[in-house]
Order: C-alpha cells, then structure tokens, then sequence
C-alpha cells in the first residue's frame, strides 16, 4: 500500500507551498480578514499543538522532531504492511504522514512552524493552524471511522460464532 505516500508527497508540497507563500506576505502576527469568521494570520508555534511548550528554551524544537520522525517511520512500515483492501486506513495514515512530514521540515528548518489559517467566532480565536495539521486532524478522524468500521466489519463476520469468555 506504499502507492499512497504520493497524497503524502501532496499534502507535504501544498503544506510548504502555503507557509512559504504566508511568510512572503503576510506579516507576523497581523490578521488579514478574508471574512467573518477567517482570517490570514502568520504565526510562529515552537511548541506543538494549541503551542504546548513553546515558551521553553528550545529543547522542545528536537524533542518534537524526534516524536515526529519516529511516528513518521513507523507509520511508514504500517502503511507497508496494509492489505490491499485497506485503502481506507491507508489514506488516513497518508495524511497523518504527510502532515507530520510537512511539521517536521518546518521544525528541523526553521525552529518553529509556520501556521496562518486564523478561525474563530466573535472574539474567541481558534489557535492558528496550517495544511499540515488540517491533513493530520482529517487523517485523525478517518482512522477513527475506520476503526468503527472495522469493528463493525469483525462483528459481522463473526455473528454466528459462539464466544465464550471461559
């Protein structure tokens, strides 16, 4: 199931391709509205989600890009070893890679990523974000739906056997 790593290599190409056009024109921290409820706004993120740890001294930088290249090897071998039939689970786990890829370069690069998609409601702002957490939030429900329907599919398969707990 390796032929998905190209929506890997998509995801990862559109993520830099929209941070470096973001860093040419936006500037830091002043929102361009697009219209209510969205705006463009450049932001830099040295810790992980929602800037968890990002007022540390810079550990944080390596710490979060040795995770994300273990997870990005490991789903890597998991993708390879998916059956044939598990296009579902194999494009969720694409995205997830391809977001952690496109976060990891940014990391390893510049010491922080580059977020600029700025939602929010009236007042209250939903932190700043990017292609490649939105592929990492998409993949995350897909491998979610899929294991209920994996569930499901093993329920079905299974509804005439007898189980017994002794």
């Amino acid at each position: 199931m390796l032929k998905w790593l190209w929506l890997s290599a998509l995801v990862v190409t559109l993520d830099l391709a929209t941070k470096a056009v973001a860093s040419h024109y936006l500037v830091l921290y002043q929102p361009v509205p697009v219209f209510p409820g969205f705006n463009w706004t450049l932001a830099h993120n040295a810790g992980a989600a929602f800037s968890f740890l990002a007022s540390q001294s810079g550990w944080q930088r390596w710490f979060f890009s040795v995770i994300a290249l273990v997870v990005s090897i490991g789903i890597t071998i998991w993708i390879k070893r998916l059956k044939p039939t598990e296009t579902w689970l194999a494009v969720a786990l694409a995205l997830v890679l391809g977001g952690a890829i496109g976060n990891l370069w940014d990391r390893v690069t510049l010491g922080y990523v580059v977020d600029f998609i700025d939602v929010y409601y009236q007042q209250s702002h939903w932190p700043a974000f990017n292609i490649a957490d939105s592929a990492i939030c998409v993949g995350a429900v897909l491998l979610i739906i899929d294991s209920f329907r994996g569930e499901r599919d093993w329920r079905e398969k299974n509804k005439d056997k007898k189980w017994s707990v002794m």
